[in-house]
């Protein structure tokens, strides 16, 4: 009999391009073939409110069925700004941590409720994203059906004490880097925890055409891209400031592109172009003919598009100050990373005027993805703990 798997995470729908939610609905889609599975999640797509968006019940979303539940209280980001102001730097409880995640959100008591009710029908859980309550509160209840993809990054979250013994109650654990199970295990000492690296792979187009890309938005040929949202957690004001004393001192004719939802404002300069949302095949265009996919975000558990980015060959330029891209970067082989502004001027030099090295870049990162991050490998990882959950079910 095919087993029956549910999928908790905070957000789910074909709208949401990125983040952890993407990361859920790609591997919600790939393990349909195996298992029969059902997606729990709330009506929000704003997840800075956690507005309702989506009308509560069930749904379908790419022949999947989708379980939607209203959020309790939605988000008034001033007041859970003052209270994470106040768990960050200052002596407080446990419980008072347990009042941080009510008001982080997306609270979702009936979501929760409901699992309790159909618990009998599920194998196994697999909750994404350790720091919302669906999945404190879920993994708390379930235990050894649970199955948690933490995407954690290093941060003050993780460092929390209600998150201390909450990595060793799952039944298994899905790291997305060597750098987030060894941040976990070190926290937790949980490494009796079944687990793997797995991360996740990407959809990735058989063709493409820069060119077209290039001509709608009238693109020069040298430039290098940044695709995601644009504001101060991703590192953009540092990139943008970098990139404009870059452009003084060497009077070079390169182009930066910008695609996301901006939350920051984009200096008016004729060589920063921000296009706002594109569609994602125009992202793969415009990643195939650029130079380089630059992230300078300082927090990621897992960037999905850097994976991109090397799948078609393209070198990335990282963050040093993120251990998970750094990391990512020295493993492949595929990629370059900068902590100052000088490393970010020799790097963006380096590759600006060298297709050579670019070339050899991008087909380690084409190996690398093959090797780690092709939908067979993820497949078959996800497959294998879950036959470790079995075996273990039976001993």
């Amino acid at each position: 009999m095919q087993k029956k798997i549910g999928i908790v995470v905070q957000r789910y729908g074909s709208e949401i391009n990125g983040g952890a939610e993407y990361h859920a609905k790609l591997i919600t889609e790939k393990m349909a073939k195996y298992y029969a599975i059902e997606v729990f999640t709330t009506t929000a797509l704003d997840y800075i409110t956690w507005d309702p968006h989506f009308p509560p019940g069930q749904d379908q979303v790419d022949g999947i069925r989708v379980n939607r539940f209203n959020v309790h209280q939605t988000r008034d980001p001033e007041r859970f700004g003052k209270i994470q102001d106040f768990i960050f730097n200052s002596e407080h409880s446990l419980e008072e941590e347990i009042t941080w995640l009510d008001e982080e959100g997306p609270r979702v008591p009936a979501l929760i409720k409901e699992l309790e009710n159909r618990e009998g029908e599920f194998d196994y859980f697999i909750f994404f994203s350790y720091r919302y309550y669906h999945s404190f509160q879920g993994i708390t209840r379930f235990r050894e059906k649970s199955i948690l993809v933490p995407t954690a990054e290093h941060d003050d979250v993780i460092y929390l004490r209600m998150f201390k013994n909450f990595f060793n109650l799952p039944g298994a654990i899905v790291y997305n880097s060597h750098e987030e199970k060894a941040m976990i295990n070190q926290i937790a000492g949980n490494e009796s925890v079944i687990g793997d690296i797995v991360g996740v792979g990407s959809e990735i187009p058989s063709s493409f055409s820069p060119w077209v890309f290039r001509e709608k938005y009238k693109i020069p040929e040298n430039y290098f891209v940044y695709i995601g949202r644009l504001d101060e957690n991703k590192g953009i004001p540092e990139l943008l400031s970098f990139y404009l004393k870059f452009l003084e001192e060497t009077k070079i004719d390169y182009t930066l592109v910008l695609m996301g939802k901006s939350l920051i404002e984009i200096p008016d300069h004729p060589k920063i172009r921000y296009l706002g949302f594109v569609s994602d095949s125009e992202k793969f265009d415009a990643l195939k003919g650029s130079d380089f996919l630059i992230i300078p975000s300082q927090f990621e558990s897992l960037s999905m598009v850097a994976l991109e980015a090397w799948a078609i060959g393209k070198p990335v330029v990282a963050n040093g100050r993120t251990e998970v891209l750094q990391g990512q970067c020295k493993r492949s082989n595929a990629g370059l990373w900068y902590s100052n502004y000088e490393e970010f001027k020799a790097i963006v030099l380096l590759l600006q005027g060298n297709p050579e090295i670019r070339s050899r870049l991008g087909k380690n990162g084409v190996r690398f993805f093959q090797d780690n991050y092709s939908w067979p490998v993820i497949e078959n990882k996800y497959q294998h703990i879950i036959n470790r959950l079995e075996l273990n079910k039976s001993t």
